[in-house]
Formats: C-alpha cells, structure tokens, sequence
C-alpha cells in the first residue's frame, strides 16, 4: 500500500501488507474503538440517551421516593400494630392488664434505644427563636382541639360504666329497639360487619387519632370507608350478639390506642 501526493506524485508512506499486518491493524482499531465508546458513554451525559441508563434527576427522584416509601412502611407498621392490639382488646383476646404491660414493654425498648440527643447551646438559641414566631400557631392549634365537641350517640338510661379492671372499656347506654344511633363526631368508617359475640358492629376513626365503637346494633346504615358527619345516624339500636344483655348500645372510645371513659365528654340523658 502507497500514499502519494496528488499533485508531484511524491510518496508519503508506504506500508507492505500481509495477513499479520492486516490482522494486528484491526485489532488495534477495534480496541481503540471499543475504549473511546467506554470513555464517551461513562463520562459524558451522551449515555443518557442509551436505553438502560438513567440521568441524575431519575436517581434523585428514586432516592426520594424509597425514602418516603420506607417511611410510610414504618407509619403503616406502627397503624397496624395499634389497630391489632384495639382488635384484640375488642374481641376479649388481649385484657387490659396485658395491654397496658404491653405498652410499657414498648416504652421501656423505646427509651433504650435512643441515645443522647440533648440540645446544643445554638439549638436551644434556635428553638426559642423559631417558638417566638410559630407561638400563634400552636395557640391556633389548641383551639381547634378544644372545639372538638362529640355528639351523643343515643341518649337513654346508663346500665353498665366504665370499669378497665372488668375489661368493659365503655358505657351501656339502654334505649328501645330501632332508636337511631349517632356518630359521635366526623369521621370515616373503619368496620361495619357482625361478630359473634358484639353482634352488628361499626367502628369510626376521627380526627386527633380518635375511634369510637358502636356494638349490638340492631341494622347497620353505613358500609366501611363511608364518611360520616358528627350526629348522622349510622346504625339502629338492637339487642344482637352473645355477649348482649338487652336492647342497648356498646359505646367506646379510643384515643391513640388506650380506652377513655365516654361519660367524660358525653351526658347521655
């Protein structure tokens, strides 16, 4: 093989080819080529135009959403943890003593595991700063809880109290059969179905992690995930279940996970 110049016709180079020659030139180019396709594809942004590779805002966006996701696995863990042990005191698998034993089991673990966290001085400068702005807020947050007022269910005569140490966590109210019952504040619908032993069963979630519980209905009006308004009627009074004692209705109240005596914040007359 000869290069000449065009013009003079003068030799530039001049190479003799053989099978070697010819061999060894290919595998040079090839390797050559294969190393600036590396180069070109792991550190300029061409590679995000190759199917399989993502650009910098796909990987942040997936890191932000693996975090959320992982977060939301611990809220719904801990949510199903405190509803499970709400079912198991409801359907007389947990008492109270063990419920509260429990709790502290839980507390204990929890205070052992987190370490030190006491505040720097420049924490403690930036706390008291960010609570002299946000002071109205909580104070604007306290009175909407103070104006949460609950609705009474049925009113009638109480024939059974609050008493944690009989696992009877709630009030009897007695009324005659079919009187409307009432839900006790906005909510939604978290159970409506039937058990054996408290009959026909609603349960509703509020808001400040409120549930109320309404057992032995005589018919149900609401179906599960309906929202309801406080003092819209969702079921009847009935004398349903093995655990009945008359026409009467069940009502309970849960406030985080623990039972709160409803005669607290209800007149039932």
């Amino acid at each position: 093989m000869v290069v000449l110049n065009d013009d003079t016709f003068e030799e530039r180079f001049s190479l003799k080819l053989n099978r070697l020659n010819v061999f060894f030139i290919t595998a040079i180019s090839a390797l050559l080529l294969i190393v600036l396709t590396t180069l070109l594809i792991a550190f300029t942004p061409l590679r995000e135009y190759i199917p399989g590779y993502s650009n910098a805002k796909t990987k942040s966006t997936a890191v932000q959403l693996t975090k959320e996701t992982d977060s939301l696995r611990q809220v719904l863990a801990t949510k199903d943890e405190q509803y499970n042990r709400i079912k198991k005191i409801l359907l007389g698998d947990l008492t109270f003593e063990e419920y509260e034993s429990t709790t502290a089991e839980d507390s204990t673990t929890t205070i052992q595991a987190v370490p030190d966290l006491s505040p720097s001085e420049q924490e403690n400068e930036l706390r008291n700063e960010v609570a002299k702005v946000d002071r109205y807020n909580i104070l604007n947050d306290a009175s909407v809880r103070t104006e949460f007022v609950l609705f009474t269910p049925v009113s009638g005569s109480l024939t059974g109290s609050f008493n944690p140490e009989e696992d009877h966590y709630a009030v009897d109210i007695a009324a005659s059969v079919g009187t409307p019952i009432k839900a006790a504040a906005d909510g939604t619908v978290i159970f409506s179905g039937w058990t054996v032993e408290t009959g026909y069963t609603v349960i509703i979630e509020h808001a400040f992690g409120l549930i109320t519980v309404y057992k032995h209905a005589g018919e149900l009006l609401k179906q599960q995930n309906d929202r309801v308004e406080s003092g819209e009627v969702i079921a009847s009074i009935g004398n349903t279940g093995e655990l009945t004692t008359g026409p009467h209705l069940h009502f309970e109240i849960w406030s985080d996970g623990y039972p709160l005596d409803p005669s607290n914040f209800i007149s039932f007359k």
